[in-house]
């Protein structure tokens, strides 16, 4: 692939600031987020955050906005954070977390956050890199693969998949496509197919996979996919010794300041103390659960194993955490990144339009980022602008357009900045 040189634009004018603080100064001005022995665990902004302190009057008419689209679109419920220039200016919810228990949402609240999971695995991988235990252009199969299990090897019909790069998977240019089924989604088909007694563990999943032929050569084309995602997981945990959740959780989001993202699970029953219901939009129907009991249920109850998607979609976390660990990957100096420059250059790198950037689904050159989330039950969408200004919003509720709603989000945020962003106050909530 040949890269373009990144011009002075596409970085935006803070990143110049950044530029002249070197990563040493950096790293010994952070605070340490780990407590030390015999001291309290840092306590999650999650728990000191409420509607209140967005209660704004001169920001109603962005309320009453955001009010009517939710009902338009029969969301329950939809929490957003905004943050401007690493500071956490406003974050509310709107409408119910769980109506059925009366329980309204709140900045509190975590919600699954499908595909933004990706960008959370990326700086995952990329921690790796900068420890020197990985390259982006290292194999992921075969005998000088990362993920070099025999049982992997044994399971390979192309040739070609002993040229999957760590960088191809990234880029969704794995050679992997959805022609039969998004792997990650279609559980019962796997089943039947390869004749298993249950749902595959990721080591039978990636073995099955293997055993179908790729789409195309790697790195001559992309298509989106969950399963390079599942893959870059397990390469964390290969190249780790460390499950992924825990990994993440240590190097990524605790030291970013992240302490309520968490796995998410399957079922109601299963959710964390603060985390919402989900719902399916109007007419949806009843689908077999996925692990072939043939029991029907709601689709985002038990009609995907949502725990199994892994770095590909299962972290759930409030928007206002979210807000925190962009910060940390932002290359801006207010908060301390958890990346050094040339990662989160990397990262945000353009090449063109038609080119995934890690983590990212897109980044423009003039510093507008955007990282999108769909599954049964919610929808996320991550939009950095180039003025500094980060919005996100995620909801419990499906709606009938799936991953095109985002589009609409990107509509209503656009409209907000435009009438709303001069009346958000100047204030930093991630200290409170």
């Amino acid at each position: 692939m040949n890269k373009r040189i990144i011009t002075g634009i596409s970085l935006f004018a803070a990143v110049v600031v950044f530029a002249a603080v070197s990563t040493a100064t950096r790293q010994r001005q952070r605070p340490s987020t780990e407590p030390e022995a015999g001291t309290a665990a840092p306590v999650s902004m999650n728990e000191t955050l409420s509607n209140a302190m967005s209660d704004i009057d001169t920001l109603a008419g962005m309320d009453t906005r955001i009010e009517k689209f939710l009902k338009q679109w029969e969301i329950k419920g939809a929490s957003l954070s905004v943050m401007r220039n690493d500071s956490l200016v406003y974050s509310k919810g709107y409408g119910w977390a769980d109506e059925e228990a009366g329980e309204p949402m709140t900045p509190g609240k975590i919600l699954r956050m499908a595909s933004v999971s990706k960008l959370i695995t990326a700086a995952g991988i990329m921690k790796l890199k900068e420890k020197g235990l990985i390259t982006l252009q290292d194999t992921v199969f075969g005998p000088d693969g990362i993920l070099d299990d025999s049982l992997f090897t044994a399971s390979i019909r192309s040739k070609y998949m002993y040229d999957i790069t760590v960088e191809q998977l990234l880029r969704h240019q794995g050679g992997f496509t959805n022609s039969r089924g998004d792997p990650m989604f279609s559980t019962r088909d796997i089943i039947r197919q390869f004749r298993l007694d249950g749902p595959p563990d990721h080591d039978t999943l990636v073995s099955c996979v293997l055993k179908r032929p790729l789409g195309y050569r790697p790195g001559s084309w992309q298509s989106y996919s969950n399963f390079g995602y599942l893959l870059l997981s397990m390469i964390i945990e290969k190249i780790s010794g460390q499950d992924y959740e825990t990994f993440i959780q240590e190097n990524i989001l605790h030291p970013a300041g992240c302490y309520d993202m968490h796995m998410a699970n399957n079922y109601y029953e299963q959710k964390y103390p603060n985390e919402v219901r989900y719902y399916m939009h109007g007419g949806s129907e009843k689908v077999q659960e996925y692990n072939m009991s043939g029991r029907l249920v709601e689709r985002c109850y038990g009609g995907n194993d949502i725990n199994a998607l892994s770095g590909a979609g299962a972290w759930c976390g409030s928007t206002a955490e979210l807000c925190r660990f962009v910060a940390s990957i932002d290359g801006r100096p207010e908060v301390p990144d958890i990346l050094e420059f040339p990662s989160i250059s990397e990262m945000t790198e353009y090449f063109d339009s038609q080119t995934f950037s890690l983590g990212w689904n897109d980044t423009k050159p003039n510093g507008e980022w955007t990282r999108t989330g769909t599954l049964t039950g919610t929808s996320a969408l991550v939009k950095y602008f180039p003025d500094g200004e980060c919005w996100i919003m995620i909801t419990n509720t499906s709606t009938w357009r799936g991953p095109g709603f985002t589009k609409y989000t990107e509509g209503l945020f656009k409209k907000c900045r435009e009438l709303y962003s001069p009346l958000l106050p100047h204030r930093d909530m991630f200290g409170s």
